[in-house]
């Protein structure tokens, strides 16, 4: 019993894990809040689309990217030697031309390499030696290039990505587009231009163009300070700082030689180029030696790596480090991380958060798309209410006049066999016999009287009607003819009032067949959806409609069934009873009026009787109240068509507004979600 129950624990505890619902707990930093924002857009109710998924997965990486910091200004400022004194390498190529041709990204990587990046979207790499090749904008071939990306094992480019642009004044328009373009979206900028040419027309031109909107993330560096004296710099640091107030939060003079070549000398990259060097060096000459069962072909020069060391450990760095400090290198590293970092990462986190409410925007409107699609479908079925009615009321309104006409005729063929019926009751004498006593003996005696009678020559009746010229049948199969056109007609005008209804939600349906998301990032699902929907229009709403006239026009076939049965059943035969019920009626009175004719007479029958029999043994009563009623078997049928119409009606809007509800829905939840943003 204790190991079934024990089994049954675990059971319930693998069920928990495996299926129970786990609260995910998200981190207050920006990546956090973007996950949390990630995993709310691509819930399953969303139906979210690749290229959303795409995106919110660029903002993470886009939020644990390096703060991005521009080295721009005019040609020959020396920003690859700065960049260079930055990161304490010669890495870019530098010269007296404008050979920075492109967008230069130095990031952060395991290892030294470039990466080449094409127009047509093709990449390729390449040793990190071989940069110069990529970069000289005299070379026509580098035009197939986009931008170049430098990684480098460098513990400053982990917090800092540098971007090296052609500069404002390149020969090429396209590259001062370009760096216009990574101004406006860089978390940084330094302007960097030379002491003895700063403040210039040329120079204000520029920044007066370019850099106006930058001044909050915006250092200008005056470079080759070590070229002039203290009062010189002092000087011009004034009157730049001064004259271009607007454009920058800092001016700070620089010698970039001295800081590169002091940040050659350090320590830490003397001996990090002796281990690149001895690896390279190891890597050749193991390819040499493959067949070698030792390593004592590569011990002299591992020798020599160690007395490198050595001597830069006990090296006297002193002067190194006065000719950094003279270079002011500090200052930029200093400004870039108290002034640049904060209001980057403010900037980056509004950015980023900005551009994820700008995605709950477009899933919004991409919705309200859908929303219009659905909405033009009740306005439609609700446009076309009021001429459904009116055209439902027309069927009972133009028959009924018809109807009309027919239960004329009919009433026209009852009054003429009547008539006929009437026109032949003819006299006849009969005798009749009656006891009487006479005399004193009061003896009996039979006398003999004569009398009148009368009498129905059927013969002749059925003759004049029936048999001579047809006229009775010829007028019963007009009235037939004309209730048949009736029906036909009633069946058409119902399949009309659907045709409409049809012809208006059809030419709903064609744009919307054919419906497109108009962004990219929007649910390819959901447009689908509703372009089924669309397609499926006749199953989701039409169907209703066409149902429910084939139901009334079975109505009305049912009723005219029925009617052309009562009509069908042979007007002789009711003639014939007819005329049997008063042969009968004159019978009996005959022989009431043969015992008591003091009390009695004989029945002569009237026309209007014989037209009140007709009716009565034709049911006429009936087809009176089918044709001529104003609450006739046409009023009922419209009646309930129009009833049956409007809650129809009624029902389909409701289930293509419960169609839109679920979107409605969705823009309330992604407008809850930027609400959090």
């Amino acid at each position: 019993m204790n190991a079934n129950i024990k089994i049954l624990r675990g059971f319930v505890k693998e069920f928990n894990e495996t299926y129970s619902e786990k609260e995910v707990v998200y981190d207050d930093s920006l990546v956090g809040q973007i996950k949390k924002t990630q995993d709310k857009l691509l819930d399953e109710k969303f139906l979210p689309s690749r290229q959303l998924e795409r995106i919110l997965n660029k903002q993470i990486r886009r939020a644990r990217y390096p703060m991005e910091v521009a080295i721009t200004g005019q040609f020959s400022a020396g920003k690859s030697t700065f960049l260079n004194a930055l990161l304490s390498r010669n890495i870019l190529p530098t010269g007296i031309t404008p050979v920075t041709s492109k967008v230069n990204f130095i990031n952060y990587g395991e290892e030294y390499k470039l990466k080449i990046t094409y127009y047509s979207g093709a990449q390729e790499y390449a040793p990190i030696e071989a940069i110069a090749d990529f970069t000289d904008q005299r070379q026509d071939e580098m035009n197939d290039i986009k931008y170049l990306t430098l990684y480098a094992p460098m513990d400053i480019l982990k917090d800092i990505s540098f971007v090296d642009t052609p500069g404002l004044n390149s020969q090429s328009q396209s590259d001062t587009d370009t760096t216009r373009s990574v101004l406006r979206d860089v978390g940084g900028i330094i302007w960097l231009t030379l002491i003895d040419n700063a403040g210039k027309l040329s120079e204000a031109k520029v920044l007066e163009e370019y850099m106006e909107h930058f001044k909050d993330k915006s250092l200008c560096v005056l470079n080759q300070k070590d070229k002039f004296t203290q009062e010189q710099v002092d000087t011009t640091t004034k009157y730049v700082s001064e004259k271009f107030d607007k454009y920058f939060a800092q001016v700070t003079p620089i010698s970039a030689k001295m800081a590169l070549d002091s940040r050659a000398h350090q320590k830490s990259v003397l001996i990090e180029n002796s281990v690149d060097g001895i690896l390279k060096d190891f890597k050749k000459d193991l390819n040499e030696n493959l067949d070698s069962t030792s390593l004592d072909f590569f011990k002299e020069k591992f020798d020599t790596f160690q007395k490198e060391l050595v001597d830069i450990k006990y090296q006297d760095i002193a002067s190194n480090m006065k000719l950094l400090q003279e270079s002011n290198i500090q200052d930029v590293l200093d400004f870039i991380e108290s002034t640049i970092r904060p209001k980057a990462e403010e900037s980056k986190e509004y950015a980023i958060k900005n551009d994820m409410k700008g995605v709950c925007d477009i899933l919004i409107k991409e919705y309200q798309t859908i929303i219009g699609v659905y909405d033009a479908l009740c306005s439609v079925l609700k446009s076309c209410e009021d001429e459904t009615i009116k055209a439902f009321e027309e069927i009972h309104k133009k028959y009924s006049k018809e109807l009309f006409t027919i239960y004329n005729s009919l009433e026209t063929i009852m009054e003429k066999i009547a008539n006929e019926t009437y026109k032949n009751i003819k006299r006849k004498t009969n005798t009749r016999f009656e006891e009487s006593k006479s005399g004193f003996l009061k003896s009996e005696k039979i006398e003999k009287f004569d009398y009148e009678t009368f009498w129905i020559d059927s013969d002749n009746v059925y003759k004049n009607l029936f048999y001579d010229d047809q006229t009775i049948d010829k007028m019963f199969k007009r009235s037939i003819k004309l209730l048949k056109n009736v029906e036909l007609n009633t069946d058409e005008a119902f399949r009309n009032v659907y045709r409409h209804i049809k012809t208006e939600v059809e030419k709903w349906q064609e744009p919307y067949e054919l419906i497109k998301k108009h962004r990219e990032i929007a649910s390819d699902l959901e447009f689908s959806n509703t372009r089924h929907f669309a397609a499926k229009v006749y199953e989701n709403v039409l169907r209703s409609y066409h149902r429910a006239i084939l139901e009334n026009i079975s109505a009305v076939r049912k009723k005219f069934a029925y009617f052309n049965g009562a009509l069908s059943y042979s007007y002789i035969q009711t003639t014939q009873a007819t005329i049997g019920h008063f042969e009968q009626q004159i019978l009996e009175s005959e022989e009431l009026y043969k015992k008591e004719p003091s009390r009695f007479a004989i029945q002569h029958p009237r026309e209007d009787e014989i037209l009140t029999k007709l009716k009565a043994n034709f049911a006429f009563e009936k087809i009176e109240d089918f044709l001529t009623s104003k609450r006739n078997y046409l009023f009922k049928v419209v009646k309930y068509s129009k009833q049956q119409y409007l809650e129809i009606n009624e029902d389909r809007i409701n289930f293509v507004k419960s169609r839109e509800a679920q979107y409605i829905q969705k823009i309330k939840d992604l407008e809850k979600i930027k609400e959090e943003i």
